[in-house]
């Protein structure tokens, strides 16, 4: 149940994130639902093997190449999710940035509401 409710408000935090910035969209909540499970499924199965294999400029640039691997898994979500796009390299990196701030946030507030 825990899962789901994670899933739903990453959707949220997709449609509020697809309104407000004009490099990326959504087509509907159904799509957003799908980019929210895709992200988590490339985020499971793909970042740790990006991760592994940048290792040595992840080192390098002390941890900061981690947001341009979550850049380049928002691209694959737009790449395999029809409804779901975005324009470039760029807005990916802002887009998966402020999606992160904002599942923290929901996720904290998901948190607090249990205890």
């Amino acid at each position: 149940m825990k899962t789901i409710l994670r899933l739903l408000l990453t959707a949220l935090a997709v449609v509020i994130l697809a309104k407000i910035l004009p490099g990326v969209a959504v087509e509907g909540y159904g799509s957003a639902i799908i980019v929210a499970i895709v992200v988590a499924l490339l985020r499971f199965i793909v970042k740790p093997i990006l991760v592994v294999l940048t290792l040595p400029i992840t080192i390098i640039t002390l941890g900061l190449f981690l947001l341009v691997i979550n850049a380049v898994i928002i691209m694959m979500a737009d790449y395999f999710i029809p409804g779901f796009a975005v324009e470039s390299i760029w807005w990916a990196l802002l887009f998966s940035l402020l999606l992160s701030i904002l599942q923290s946030i929901f996720h904290s507030v998901l948190d607090n509401k249990k205890q």
